[in-house]
């Protein structure tokens, strides 16, 4: 089996950099494509409060067979779960929903910039943190002035800033900013929901080193050394997106990916979404 190269968080801790993301799985498809996703070898698992299947990815982490400690699983804080006490009541639940008796990375899934303190809710996480039922914490969607403002009120620093990262939106200044502080990058809607996949440059290379256009991007990712969680239903796409490790882009490669950025969503902006 392959393996995956893991990424030492700020304070230690590994995170496989290829994993598996659950967004818009069904919860009764949940189980059954997440045990395919560890029986093709992903031992990370990202899902969130707000996906609804937090039930269903504990159950499959339980029923692979793995050692717990083999298999890395992150949530996400609900957004109506900005305040103290409801996000430790949340949290509390996640681990019963999954049966788990902790997360390896919890993260506060959206800034929403007029809800409540974002230092109050970091500092829940922090507590979480310090009781050692979350081994790393971070965020979600959070701007460099997000990230300043927990910074200046905290001395705790995410592990992790989960955006959207794709070719078409290359969030260079993030990243930029987050390998300043060493908060790791994780790019969510890693091939922009499929749009980025008809690109020539994609189709160019994608000739010349025989793998597809979603393996290109995924691996575009990796060399840029952020971590990425590609989602589908099918145990061949799967698979598919697994097979990242045999092949290289070469630095003009890279660059001529990078230069397809548009600075274009295909979600929220972070600055204005409020859940």
């Amino acid at each position: 089996m392959t393996a995956v190269p893991a990424i030492a968080l700020n304070n230690g801790v590994k995170i496989p950099q290829l994993g598996f993301g659950t967004f818009q799985i069904p919860p009764e498809e949940t189980r059954v494509t997440t045990l395919a996703a560890l029986e093709v070898g992903y031992r990370h698992i990202d899902t969130a409060q707000m996906y609804g299947n937090e039930k269903e990815v504990g159950q499959a982490v339980r029923d692979s067979g793995l050692d717990r400690s083999d298999v890395f699983v992150t949530s996400k804080l609900a957004n109506d779960a900005h305040s103290r006490d409801d996000a430790l009541r949340a949290f509390d639940r996640s681990l019963e929903e999954m049966g788990l008796d902790h997360l390896d990375l919890f993260l506060v899934h959206w800034p929403l910039p007029t809800r409540r303190d974002l230092v109050e809710i970091w500092q829940a996480l922090e507590e979480i943190y310090r009781s050692g039922r979350a081994r790393a914490i971070g965020v979600s969607n959070f701007q460099p002035h997000h990230l300043r403002r927990l910074m200046e009120g905290s001395p705790v620093v995410p592990a992790v800033n989960q955006i959207e990262v794709h070719p078409y939106l290359t969030q260079d200044e993030v990243r930029a900013f987050g390998a300043e502080h060493a908060i790791a990058t994780e790019a969510w809607s890693p091939i922009a929901q499929g749009k980025v996949l008809d690109a020539p440059t994609l189709q160019r290379i994608t000739e010349r080193v025989g793998k597809s256009p979603a393996q290109v991007t995924l691996r575009w990712h990796l060399q840029r050394g952020d971590i990425v969680f590609p989602k589908s239903v099918t145990r061949e796409r799967i698979a598919e997106n697994f097979g990242l490790f045999d092949f290289e882009l070469t630095a003009a490669d890279m660059g001529e990916i990078s230069a397809l950025n548009r600075d274009e969503r295909t979600g929220p902006d972070p600055d204005s979404f409020n859940g």
